[in-house]
């Protein structure tokens, strides 16, 4: 019986083994079979911004927060299955999520927190009782956050569009409050007003000299503060002031932040000059999962140093966040007069001689260039704050010594920025491979201004100029620099297109640019950037399921009417993470 037996084993072994081949055969001889779409969106136009030229698909599928096929809807419906969710956009715009080129995500939500000053459209804060009248609803309603932080906050004040045109002063802030410390943050954030409690609080005094890199502005006796702080004179007790706010609170702030930047279709954000502590504060959102948006960190080299030894950058995410490169600031803002120009401004400041041209942010070349030095020995992505063209001189020369002693490689180094670059300096970007990232938002907000107080006609008709980079071959990224601005990605379009000013003149015309390049330099163009064009920036295949959901195209609406397109909905791997609805 034994012996009868022993056979079957292994005949029943090698069947086993003849059906596997079988099987295996006759399914590798088969197409696979097409995963089902757990969404597919059809019915509108859907703009893939894949290409130098527009294309439109019918429809588009999405599986576990990816994009499995793109093209024409009957393809789509292969897909299809009783549980697949249809979507139909009922004739609205599809695009890829909106990829933010840079931005200060935290301090946009401590401005969303923080008393709104700013000017019309986005405020009302049209002149300074205005400001003081708006500090003081703020302070009525905000005791809690008051008592806590200690201090009066109000962020987004412009000189330039108040009917006074000055900065408020501490006499001025005085009126709201003399106990509590009162500071209000220029909109360019270059700046500040303190009132005189928060002089005193600041060790401000008329026996302290200006600190490297900034400038404490005085009263007409040359010595007396009046309240006004510029760059690294309002850093220092800023970050003093940031640094009370508790783990919770920083949390909070972040958090509104990130919010923000999704009502306005962006699904990775980035958090420029981040400080240790603001990195650190994001590493604990992700660790809780609590991130609904991709968060970029560029931390500041310059006071992070021994920080980004310590932590590097990371090329993925993990949880929505990552250290992404480092962040230098080379200059200050042009329309607070602190941006490094290689020609005088056309009204210099209150007590500056007639050559006033603005100052570098860093003072010594030699510092400079051993931290570009530090980031290219290390691999570390720069991104620069660089306005006037005498900073862009000096980020140019650092990055061309840097590249001699490290090697080019594909750095893609940011010029933020990069205003009033001129046509030498472009050649010179595109030889060396420095990405420039515009801010063309300051067409229409400041483009006045700068043609008739700060650059003058000839320089001001050029700031921001796209089209001499894409004549150049070069292809650019624009941003909103939030809060500087609201974080609008319709406004960066708007004006990208138009370059029309508050009064309705053109800045520029030469410099326009067509919708959908301005739209590729938020989409397509800002993940080359990032390093991220695999997965990234255009609705393809294989790509993220970011998406952003229009009322109308801007590529099909007069492009005079672009800023009155609305963000109806935003879409992060494939989830809702806001709705108008």
């Amino acid at each position: 019986m034994l012996r009868d037996i022993k056979p079957y084993p292994l005949v029943l072994k090698n069947c086993l083994i003849a059906g596997m081949t079988i099987f295996s055969s006759l399914a590798l001889s088969q197409p696979a079979t097409a995963p089902r779409a757990e969404a597919i969106y059809f019915g509108g136009n859907i703009l893939t911004m894949a290409g130098d030229t527009p294309r439109y698909a019918e429809a588009v599928a999405i599986r576990n927060g990816k994009i499995i096929n793109v093209g024409s809807k009957a393809a789509a419906l292969q897909l299809r299955d009783e549980r697949t969710r249809m979507v139909d956009l009922a004739g609205k715009t599809l695009l890829p999520g909106f990829i933010d080129a840079h931005g200060h995500t935290w301090m946009t939500g401590f401005q969303k927190l923080s008393a709104n000053l700013l000017p019309p459209p986005d405020g009302q804060a049209s002149d300074i009782p205005t400001l003081l009248s708006l500090l003081k609803e703020w302070q009525s309603k905000n005791p809690v956050a008051i008592d806590k932080v200690g201090w009066i906050i109000g962020f987004g004040y412009d000189d330039s569009q108040l009917a006074e045109k000055r900065h408020p002063t501490a006499a001025d802030l005085d009126q709201v409050s003399t106990e509590i410390p009162i500071v209000i943050i220029h909109q360019s954030s270059h700046l500040a007003s303190m009132n005189h409690k928060a002089l005193e609080l600041a060790g401000i005094t008329a026996a302290s000299p200006n600190p490297a890199g900034g400038v404490i502005r005085r009263l007409a006796d040359g010595r007396t503060p009046d309240g006004v702080l510029e760059e690294m004179a309002f850093f220092a007790p800023m970050f003093k002031v940031l640094a009370s706010f508790d783990q919770n609170a920083s949390e909070k702030i972040a958090l509104a932040g990130a919010d923000y930047y999704a009502q306005f279709g962006f699904t990775t954000a980035q958090e420029g000059r981040a400080s240790k502590q603001i990195t650190q504060t994001w590493h604990k959102l992700a660790d809780e999962g609590k991130l609904k948006i991709d968060i970029a960190a560029y931390p500041d080299l310059q006071a992070e140093s021994t920080f980004m030894s310590e932590a590097g950058t990371k090329k993925t995410y993990r949880n929505h966040f990552r250290i992404a490169g480092v962040k230098l600031s080379l200059d200050g803002s042009p329309q607070g007069k602190t941006a490094w120009l290689s020609e005088p401004y056309v009204h210099v400041p209150p007590g500056q001689p007639a050559d006033y041209r603005g100052y570098p942010a860093i003072p010594k070349s030699d510092d400079l260039q051993s931290l570009v030095n530090q980031a290219f020995n290390n691999n570390w992505q720069v991104l620069a704050h660089t306005n006037g063209d005498a900073a862009a001189d000096a980020l140019i020369n650092a990055v061309a010594k840097a590249e001699k002693r490290y090697g080019k490689g594909d750095r893609r180094t940011v010029m933020i920025h990069a205003q009033t670059v001129r046509e030498d300096q472009l050649d010179r970007m595109k030889q060396l491979g420095i990405v420039p990232s515009f801010f063309s938002m300051h067409t229409y907000y400041w483009g006045d201004w700068h043609r008739d107080e700060t650059l003058g006609k000839d320089r001001a008709l050029r700031i921001s100029p796209t089209q001499s980079a894409l004549k150049r071959g070069m292809w650019f990224t624009e941003h909103h620099d939030a809060p500087v601005a609201l974080p609008s990605s319709i406004m960066i379009l708007h004006t990208t297109v138009n370059r029309t000013t508050r009064s309705g003149a053109v800045l520029g015309e030469d410099q326009r640019v067509s919708p959908y390049i301005a739209l590729k330099s938020i989409t397509d163009w800002a993940s080359r950037q990032y390093f991220e064009e695999k997965s990234k920036g255009t609705i393809s295949v294989g790509k993220l399921a970011d998406l952003v959901i229009l009322d109308k195209d801007p590529l099909k609406v007069d492009p005079a009417t672009i800023r009155d397109i609305k963000v109806l909905e935003t879409i992060k791997e494939g989830k809702t993470i806001f709705s108008q609805n």
